[in-house]
């Protein structure tokens, strides 16, 4: 591998003794790890059924190391929402978040492709409100297809400059993450691109740009609240000088406690971390929310599509726009309409002819329904295949109405799509987005 030399010389300064241990870990493989959601499934759960041999990461409860395994992005579980492919010593911001159930306010600064984001999803158990930010319009895409699958129904996507989002939300959320867009130094093991971008310049336009979302993260940061900066490079240039910068220019603010991970101490590519405390409690005052619509259509869809109508199921606000509805979280507020959202909470359906037909997004939800009808499949079963390809599938004859498409998982199932029985035949309702192609069909 052919290491920039100015990069060597810094990283032998940098770790003295331990240079050549650090050097000798750029001769083995990358590692890739994989974090189950435990918004559909527990670690314990899904460790019963996963086919692939995993080992515990010990940065996170619910995070694994993988090795070895291939179409692991194919597999139904992944579609499924089951678990996210994530790089294991990145899962350490997860751990740092602190986001759990209870009401609070997260907002994931610089989220796509949506790792970090659905880790705090997952642990926040669908209480609260998650704002995921992109500012590149595709990863935004990405990142709401991403969470979306993970069935992550407190979150809303925006795709908005930081300090806009600073501007319009000042003193709002609990939690504020930033995993800064850095100088990559941590992924030139399985990425040689990296390599090739890195320079001394590039380091130094990097830690100029941390300074400047981490202004607009501390402008949202409510009273006693917190920020969460990571990256994935060894600069400290980008790292401790960042932070030192900042707690220099904010003394409302405190660090709590900073990590290095290198991938010669762990297993995974490296990271850094880092937990600023805001002083004081309390956040800002009271922020318009959005209004909601008539529940009817709602309830309606749920007594055709579920078996059982849970009590505090399918809470939240309905919001329509261009005959789409949509469940949002408690307290979203106004203004995120104005800071180009790419989606918000749960897209239930379209309403057609009066009556609320679902959507994909409705049934990958994680609302813990039974519904009262359901194709399901082990995992490799080729109907599934045949589904993801877009075909339709046989279904019971007296079937009418929508219902959902699910593989199996122990003793749960988990829906990977929905489709329209009539007739004794299940018309496929998968975006067409989402379809796999023949390629993948025979790797």
């Amino acid at each position: 591998m052919n290491l920039p030399k100015v990069f060597l010389n810094r990283m032998k300064e940098q770790l003295g003794e331990e240079f050549p241990s650090f050097l000798e870990s750029y001769g083995l493989p990358p590692v890739r790890g994989l974090r189950v959601n435990t918004l559909k499934l527990e670690p314990g759960e899904f460790l019963s059924v996963c086919p692939w041999e995993l080992e515990e990461n010990p940065l996170l409860e619910e995070g694994f190391i993988l090795r070895g395994a291939e179409g692991v992005g194919r597999h139904p579980y992944h579609i499924a929402g089951a678990f996210y492919v994530q790089e294991p010593s990145a899962m350490s911001a997860i751990a740092a978040c602190g986001a759990g159930p209870g009401g609070l306010r997260v907002l994931d600064m610089c989220a796509a492709p949506g790792g970090k984001a659905g880790g705090a999803a997952a642990r926040m158990q669908g209480s609260g409100l998650l704002v995921a930010n992109e500012i590149v319009p595709k990863r935004a895409q990405l990142l709401a297809r991403n969470l979306e699958r993970l069935g992550a129904v407190n979150a809303c996507v925006t795709c908005e400059r930081p300090d806009r989002i600073a501007g319009a939300l000042p003193g709002f959320f609990d939690i504020v993450t930033v995993d800064a867009p850095c100088s990559g130094e941590g992924m030139f093991r399985k990425d040689p691109g990296a390599i090739a971008e890195w320079s001394p310049e590039h380091v130094s336009a990097c830690a100029q740009r941390q300074r400047l979302i981490l202004e607009s993260a501390a402008e949202c940061t409510a009273e006693g609240g917190a920020i969460v900066y990571s990256t994935c490079t060894f600069s400290p240039e980008e790292n401790e000088r960042v932070i030192e910068d900042f707690l220099n220019a904010h003394a409302e603010f405190s660090q709590e406690f900073s990590e290095r991970l290198y991938p010669h101490r762990i297993v995974g590519e490296g990271h850094f971390v880092c937990r600023l405390r805001k002083a004081g409690s309390g956040r800002s005052s009271a922020v318009p929310t959005i209004c909601g619509i008539n529940r009817g259509p709602v309830k309606e869809l749920a007594e055709r599509t579920f078996s059982e109508i849970v009590e505090g199921g399918l809470q939240g606000v309905l919001f329509e726009q261009n005959g789409r509805v949509r469940m949002l979280p408690q307290g979203v507020p106004e203004v995120l309409l104005k800071l180009r959202p790419v989606s918000l909470g749960t897209e239930l359906g379209e309403i057609r002819k009066g009556r609320l037909e679902p959507s994909h997004s409705f049934f990958m939800a994680a609302h813990g329904r039974k519904y009262l009808r359901e194709l399901v499949f082990d995992p490799d079963d080729p109907l599934i295949t045949e589904f993801l390809s877009g075909n339709t599938l046989p279904c019971p004859e007296e079937w009418r109405g929508f219902a959902a498409v699910s593989v199996r998982a122990g003793a749960k199932t988990l829906p990977i799509g929905f489709g329209k029985a009539v007739q004794g035949v299940l018309k496929n309702r998968l975006p067409k987005g989402l379809y796999m192609n023949n390629s993948e069909r025979n790797a």
